[in-house]
């Protein structure tokens, strides 16, 4: 969005996911413990078992969800991963909302899109900004790196926005 500072954009090298899910189970271990430190609880609202295999072998807590149910529990998340878009009933905005209160201050939202469409992002960042979410990070996940002396061409196959619920410089909440 005009006047504000771009985010990183980082490179991950992992297997596209199988037709009909959300992500391979190279890219859940590398969420799992990018995003996550032990015993943090996570929301897995992706499809297929991917994140939940990392989430157990990175000895991590879940709760595992379809975005229509009305309860995510109690405590809040660190870490809360989608697809997109969402089967849900509430706008994105809505959804997003419903995230942040659910959410740890500081924690992040992994939202996994498939590559190709350019207007997705952006009004996935739309949604999630006018949900008091800041946009962190984008990580682009593609099957085969570029070797050295050859030309540039990734193999992309996910786009995954990281927001986050900030913490302001006071350390306190940003409500």
């Amino acid at each position: 969005m005009p006047g504000d500072p771009p985010v990183p954009i980082t490179v991950w090298p992992v297997p596209a996911p199988q037709q009909g899910e959300t992500m391979s189970n190279a890219m859940g271990v590398r969420l799992v413990h990018n995003l996550t430190h032990p015993s943090d609880l996570i929301i897995d609202l992706a499809v297929g078992p991917q994140l939940a295999r990392a989430v157990i072998a990175a000895h991590r807590r879940t709760h595992l969800h379809a975005p229509r149910q009305v309860g995510w529990g109690r405590e809040a998340a660190a870490l809360i991963v989608t697809g997109w878009p969402v089967d849900d009933a509430a706008s994105p905005v809505d959804f997003f909302a419903r995230c942040r209160t659910n959410l740890t201050p500081g924690g992040c939202i992994a939202v996994l899109l498939p590559h190709g469409d350019v207007i997705a992002p952006v009004d996935v960042v739309i949604a999630a900004k006018r949900a008091r979410l800041a946009y962190l990070q984008h990580i682009v996940a593609a099957d085969r790196l570029p070797r050295r002396g050859r030309r540039a061409q990734l193999d992309i196959h996910t786009d995954v926005l990281i927001l986050t619920r900030s913490v302001t410089k006071t350390g306190a909440a940003d409500g």
